[in-house]
């Protein structure tokens, strides 16, 4: 199971997240979405697919491989769109890669696997 999580600014359209999704995903197919649990709706109505919500406390709790000053002052995490993917992909999940930001900037998508044969040998470890 493949999930793309987001991370993502109020100006970002659907154009931008779909980019950055592009990026991200580099071809594989994504099973799920996930998203703060205050931008899962706008992501949804965005993109068109249901969103699972990521709490706040879920998201600090995730170890990611990127880190942004700003995420981490506004949402305690170093990447908001690698903690969605890594929280909503459980226990025991790890990154297909970092972040992928959109070409405009507004928006970053990042891929968490939970089954390690889906994991490629260039994976980011938690």
């Amino acid at each position: 199971m493949i999930v793309a999580g987001f991370g993502f600014r109020a100006a970002a359209t659907a154009a931008s997240l779909a980019d950055a999704l592009a990026r991200a995903a580099q071809g594989r197919l994504v099973d799920r979405f996930a998203a703060a649990a205050d931008r899962a709706a706008a992501l949804a109505a965005a993109l068109g697919v249901a969103v699972e919500e990521v709490d706040a406390a879920a998201l600090a709790a995730q170890e990611t491989a990127t880190r942004s000053a700003a995420a981490l002052a506004a949402r305690g995490t170093g990447s908001l769109a690698e903690a969605a993917a890594l929280a909503a992909a459980g226990p025991g999940a790890r990154l297909l890669g970092p972040r992928a930001l959109s070409a405009d900037r507004l928006a970053a998508c990042a891929l968490a696997c939970c089954e390690p044969s889906l994991a490629p040998e260039s994976e980011v470890e938690r």
